[in-house]
């Protein structure tokens, strides 16, 4: 049986054809990039105070400034307090002037916003303030929960159904749904509803991935897949761009849900993975998918070549395979443990732009505009010095720099920024490399369930993310000394890993066990003997046959 990696050199490693599939998927990157931050900007908190016109009702003439200094109390810092009011009294004006007010209550009317910059955002329409501040917070974390439902579901599912249908079913819930959320009168329903985007994002990220590595050459898949996280990045600059321009949350809503429907023409145009037909057994419809792609690539793909691609039908791996093979158990669980901490940084750097003393916007522009140069920068590195070593590079980087923060007082904001922008930087760079080590480490019988298992770890890993941050009540320090801490100990157990540079996209779980593919073997070792190393077989091979 002639190897898929000779098949297409034949048709064209990384032709036209290839080109046109990286840009198209280029498009989802783009936008997926306002579906994760745009809440950042939909929930920007303002200044507010505890609504207190009942003074009102004893001095309807009083001037808005004169109403505050009345009946809400000052903190340490002389700034009005968001939470507390003076406990209403039935007094005339002049003795509240006189002697003013000393009890204090929480807010027991709701609250008056400074809508002056920010016409509307969740937590003006939700009242998301005091006791329900952390609403926004859960709220994402929820949303990681959408993404790691998604990871559960999608990438079994991309295994037996295929990548191309998942990607556009996931199209499909991310438009409609998304677009719903603009619509909604209730945080929990729009919290509800954004859960399902997140399921349904998780479905483009991990079938983009695998679909771009099955189908490019080795030589060029880093390039094809860090193609679209340069994507994902200047997705993140327009969002500032977005979010500064559109000031109401349900218009800024719209726009972040909309442009995926824009994308429909893709049911015609996306093709699917011939690598994942071969293993399927649909040998005709992999052969004219073939066949288009060396045509638009203006090269000619030998029938015989692909009369001997045909192989039996091979039945689909699951996720105990992962930890059935040795060799497969340690990549699963060092590579899982990779995605988790890079998801735990970046997304914990990510979703606190706001809190580093520096304007949003021009923090959010700056951290997508550092990822390009980061993102594409891993393309070469990868090259090279290989992943295994960029891996580790970047994290030790990124969770080094995080650990610094932690020494620098808040009273520095712009080197606090600066340090949170180069950690950024390492964890972009890191977040890119190991979408291409994980896809090229895991055979493609199993690439769905392997690359699934590590998304679903840094899901959880988002989840937590936006908690964590939570902690800095009872120390400003704790995030980041966590955020710090994971990298470093990833970034060590990297050299775990086995190198993939250069090397032919895995089949079978064989091959990942050290056993050879059958058009590599010589004729004497077609079959296997009784050898401890092959104790473990493969998904479709058995010990002592003829592959």
């Amino acid at each position: 049986m002639t190897d898929f990696g000779e098949i297409l050199k034949h048709v064209g490693e990384f032709g036209r054809f290839q080109k046109f599939l990286v840009f198209m998927l280029c498009f989802l990157s783009f936008f997926n990039a306002f579906h994760m931050f745009g809440q950042v900007f939909m929930g920007i908190s303002v200044p507010h105070h505890c609504n207190s016109s009942w003074i009102l009702e004893i001095s309807p003439n009083l001037t808005e400034e004169e109403q505050v200094n009345l009946t809400i109390p000052r903190d340490e810092h002389g700034s009005y307090e968001r939470c507390l009011m003076y406990t209403p009294v039935d007094w005339d004006i002049e003795s509240i002037r006189r002697y003013g007010l000393n009890d204090t209550e929480d807010c027991r009317s709701g609250w008056v916003y400074d809508t002056s910059q920010q016409k509307s955002t969740l937590v003006t329409e939700f009242n998301l303030v005091c006791h329900r501040k952390e609403q926004t917070d859960i709220s994402q974390a929820i949303y990681m929960l959408g993404l790691l439902i998604g990871s559960i579901i999608f990438g079994p599912l991309g295994d037996r159904i295929g990548r191309r249908p998942v990607i556009l079913c996931s199209m499909l819930l991310m438009f409609s749904f998304g677009l719903g959320a603009s619509f909604v009168t209730n945080f929990h329903v729009y919290t509800a509803l954004r859960c399902i985007v997140g399921v349904a994002m998780s479905g483009v990220l991990i079938n983009n991935l695998v679909l771009v590595a099955e189908w490019v050459g080795s030589s060029h898949r880093a390039f094809a897949t860090i193609t679209g996280h340069v994507c994902f990045a200047v997705g993140q600059m327009v969002l500032a761009g977005l979010g500064y321009g559109i000031r109401n949350w349900r218009l800024l809503q719209i726009a972040c849900s909309a442009p995926t429907g824009l994308l429909f023409f893709y049911i015609w145009l996306l093709p699917e993975s011939p690598r994942w037909l071969l293993t399927k057994g649909k040998n005709e419809k992999a052969k004219k998918i073939l066949q288009k792609a060396a045509s638009i690539n203006r090269h000619n793909l030998p029938e015989e070549l692909l009369i001997q691609s045909q192989e039996e039908k091979q039945k689909s791996g699951t996720m105990l395979d992962l930890f059935r093979i040795p060799s497969l158990r340690k990549v699963t669980i060092v590579m899982s443990f990779v995605w988790f901490v890079n998801s735990l940084v970046y997304y914990g750097l990510s979703l606190n732009v706001g809190s580093f003393g520096l304007d949003i916007y021009l923090t959010q522009l700056i951290f997508g505009a550092v990822e390009i140069p980061a993102r594409a920068g891993s393309i070469f590195i990868v090259q090279i010095i290989g992943r295994r070593i960029s891996q580790s590079l970047c994290l030790l980087l990124g969770g080094a720099v995080c650990l610094i923060i932690t020494a620098i007082p808040k009273t520095l904001p712009v080197v606090i920024t600066v340090l949170a922008v180069i950690g950024k930087f390492a964890i972009a760079a890191s977040f890119s490399i190991c979408y291409i080590y994980a896809a090229e480490l895991f055979p493609t019988i199993i690439r769905q369930n392997g690359v699934g298992l590590c998304s679903m770890t840094a899901r959880v890993a988002g989840i937590i993310s936006p908690l964590i941050s939570l902690l800095d009540k009872y120390h400003p320090a704790i995030p980041m000394a966590i955020y710090g801490s994971g990298p470093i100990i990833g970034g060590l157990l990297c050299f775990l890993l086995p190198e993939t540079r250069n090397m032919d996209l895995q089949d079978h779980t064989h091959e990942a066990n050290g056993i050879p593919s059958s058009h590599n073997l010589p004729k004497e070792q077609l079959v296997y003997g009784n050898s401890q190393d092959h104790e473990e077989d493969s998904i479709g091979y058995q010990k002592g046959t003829r592959l």
